[in-house]
């Protein structure tokens, strides 16, 4: 089962509409209320149980810096420059890697994946 994903403002909706059309739950920022803060989008990750994804490092500071509720995963994508469905492709092979994702924040570049746990709040 694929999870559910809330794209912030500054993925490109082609790669939302590219991730829907391979069968993933997609709600983007732009269509929820563009200009959301970033504690607004966490919360909203957190209620829904969806997972973040971005190109903003903001997040991993809101949750580890500030100890604000986590999402069930945050994936970071960290390209400088792509076509713009290129990330609805890098999404999906995270998806499909062996490698869990919920519970851990995720950078994701064309060299590497990192990773790192979230922290849960009680």
């Amino acid at each position: 089962m694929k999870p559910r994903l809330l794209l912030n403002e500054n993925i490109p909706l082609p790669a939302a509409a590219e991730l829907r059309l391979r069968g993933c739950d997609v709600v983007t920022v732009a269509e929820r209320g563009q200009g959301m803060t970033d504690e607004a989008v966490l919360k909203l990750a957190v209620r829904e149980r969806r997972w973040i994804v971005t190109f903003d490092r903001d997040y991993g500071e809101r949750v580890y810096g500030r100890g604000l509720p986590a999402p069930p995963a945050i994936l970071l994508l960290r390209e400088p420059h792509y076509h713009p469905t290129e990330p609805a492709y890098w999404v999906l092979d995270l998806i499909e890697s062996e490698a869990a994702m919920e519970g851990w924040l995720t950078v994701y570049t064309h060299a590497s994946v990192r990773r790192r746990p979230l922290i849960r709040s009680a």
